[in-house]
């Protein structure tokens, strides 16, 4: 069990200037995630999974907002509502069998986020992000699994399972038209000095996979792939596509 102090103190070391209440700064939430895994590690390298309850997250989340639970943004108040926790397992043997090709993370994690069954509880929900530019509708399943690959200067979302996004306007409408509310499964994430964001993501549906670059401001607002006369942007972009192959250790239900 996380602390609900151990969450604040993460949260805050990585402020950074984001706008926490945009979806879009999901660095920001691995950061988190990454700054308590190391601290778990270093008082136990084979200790059990993290985890870090629904309620310890959200008050953790207004705190360093300064929002309130009526003005707080609907996906955290939804992830509160619906009482999604989150499972962190840092043990390295527990998530990467072998780096087929490209390099070894620093740290690499296994995460899961979900609810417990109970009564008139459905499996999934949906929203309308409209804090996110372009406004995105988001489905959440009641289990949501991915690795989460620290790299130093680039991280790496992998093997997404149990969320699906869809942009509502924008040029990303146009892309995710073809296929629907795609199923995102892996991106890959780096920032530049004055905080903006690359990242390459791709996302399916049936036989259809689609990857795209997109450039993402401290604000949350995304223009798809980089600005011109940003050279430093544009080699973010070259690192991110190096070849990665990672052969993973099957999530299991013994944690």
């Amino acid at each position: 069990m996380v602390d609900r102090s151990e969450v604040l103190a993460a949260m805050r070391q990585h402020y950074g200037g984001y706008e926490l209440t945009a979806t879009t700064n999901g660095k920001w939430l691995a950061d988190v995630v990454f700054y308590l895994a190391r601290q778990a590690r270093e008082r136990d390298p084979d200790g059990p999974p993290l985890f870090i309850g629904h309620e310890e997250w959200f008050r953790s989340f207004l705190a360093v907002t300064g929002q309130t639970e009526h003005t707080a943004p609907r996906y955290a108040l939804l992830n509160y509502r619906y009482e999604q926790n989150m499972e962190v397992d840092y043990r390295q043997d527990r998530v990467i069998r072998e780096v087929v090709e490209g390099p070894m993370p620093e740290l690499a994690l296994n995460v899961r986020v979900s609810w417990e069954d109970g009564p008139d509880r459905p499996d999934r929900y949906s929203y309308i992000d409209t804090l996110s530019t372009p406004p995105a509708k988001v489905t959440n399943r009641q289990m949501i699994t991915y690795r989460l690959l620290d790299f130093g200067d680039w991280m790496v979302y992998d093997e997404m399972e149990g969320i699906t996004a869809r942009p509502e306007s924008g040029v990303l409408a146009l892309l995710f038209r073809l296929i629907g509310e795609g199923h995102i499964t892996h991106s890959r994430i780096a920032i530049a000095e004055d905080g903006i964001q690359v990242s390459r993501t791709r996302a399916e549906k049936a036989y259809i996979k689609m990857m795209t670059t997109v450039t993402i401001y401290p604000n949350g607002i995304i223009d798809k792939g980089v600005p011109d006369g940003r050279s430093d942007l544009l080699e973010l972009e070259e690192r991110l596509k190096q070849p990665m192959e990672i052969d993973y250790v099957e999530f299991s239900d013994d944690r």
